[in-house]
């Protein structure tokens, strides 16, 4: 078990990581998603002991490891920005950790087999990292974190160099296997799909803080505040501000049924994928700026009382900027907030 007891980290004054408190236990599958600078990997080295936290205390297996270096803990850490051992065979790259260990020879030609058939990588195990791809030195890191078969697995990003196809599989894969070992797994990314596609539990960061922590759909499903539902939306998250009067929204000109809360200032959210052009909901009048087509998805890019939108839509909706239309929302999935971003009900 891993356990964050008020873990902070401030440098010179500034606050990389604010306070956090979180329980992994073995096993288990744990996202860090936010974007870019939320802190995702100064909280995986603050797991790792790369770092040491300026408050609070890193717990790992019963014990206090909070001035512990990594060299001591056991853990597994591969980041987007693979490192590799330039003058060793892709082989002896994935065993390295094991002789250090002292594995016998006949276990470590196994385990090394079985990470690299896992990764693609049984062509190249006689070459040497200069000599493959981008994505073939990942899946190199990537296995060597595999057979090390540590207790703590913390990945930074580490499918984003991969191919579309690869990252699918080892998607799938990788929880599994660690799992399979005991192992706490930690995976960092910046892609709210991703965090979905891998399950488990999600922590959401945002601008060094954690803002929620708990089963991945739970928080994806039931945000607690304004932050967290934006950092869990791709495409971005529809927002627009309401007045309750009585039993209904007043919200772009438009009057809409309303829960039973007090009447006030309130910001509706919702999703792009609860936003159609048909439908049963309330009309929303709306004007097209941009129409973004994938081939089996549509986005549309639309301003709604003067803030901007996305409507989610299948196949292809080709509709011309500057178009007047008309919305409707799923208000089943509304999300509620306080104007000061508190999650109310759903």
């Amino acid at each position: 078990m891993l356990e964050l007891k008020g873990v902070g980290k401030t440098v010179e004054g500034s606050v990389h990581i604010a306070p956090a408190s979180m329980t992994l236990v073995p096993g288990s599958l744990n996202v860090l998603l936010g974007p870019t600078l939320s802190g995702k990997t100064t909280l995986l080295r603050l797991m790792a002991g790369l770092d040491r936290p300026t408050t609070g205390e890193v717990w790992f297996e019963g014990a206090n490891v909070t001035g512990v270096p990594v060299q001591k803990r056991g853990v597994a850490m591969v980041y987007q920005q693979f490192v590799n051992y330039p003058a060793m065979t892709v082989f002896e790259n994935i065993a390295s950790p094991l002789r250090v260990a002292g594995v016998a020879k006949d276990e470590i030609a196994r385990r090394v087999e079985k990470a690299a058939d896992l990764l693609k990588l049984t062509p190249y195990l006689s070459r040497t990292p200069l000599t493959l791809s981008g994505g073939q030195q990942q899946r190199t890191a990537l296995a060597r974190a595999i057979v090390k078969g540590s207790k703590l697995v913390l990945l930074d990003e580490p499918l984003a160099n991969l191919d579309y196809k690869l990252r699918e599989e080892l998607r799938a894969e990788l929880p599994k296997l660690f799992a399979a070992t005991g192992a706490i797994l930690v995976y960092a990314t910046t892609e709210p799909t991703e965090a979905l596609l891998l399950g488990g539990h999600t922590a959401t960061l945002s601008e060094g803080r954690v803002t929620q922590f708990g089963p991945t759909l739970d928080v994806f499903k039931r945000p607690l505040d304004l932050i967290t539902a934006r950092t869990f939306a791709d495409p971005p998250l529809n927002t627009i501000a309401a007045t309750k009067t009585g039993g209904r929204f007043l919200v772009a000109g438009m009057s809409v049924p309303a829960p039973d809360l007090p009447d006030g200032d309130y910001i509706l959210g919702i999703r792009p994928h609860h936003v159609s052009l048909d439908g049963d909901g309330p009309p929303i009048p709306a004007t097209v700026t941009v129409t973004e087509i994938t081939g089996s998805e549509s986005y549309i890019h639309l301003e709604v009382a003067g803030s901007p939108w996305v409507m989610l839509t299948q196949g292809v909706q080709d509709l011309e900027s500057r178009a007047k239309v008309t919305l409707r929302i799923d208000l089943k999935h509304l999300i509620i907030f306080s104007s000061s971003g508190e999650a109310l009900a759903a």
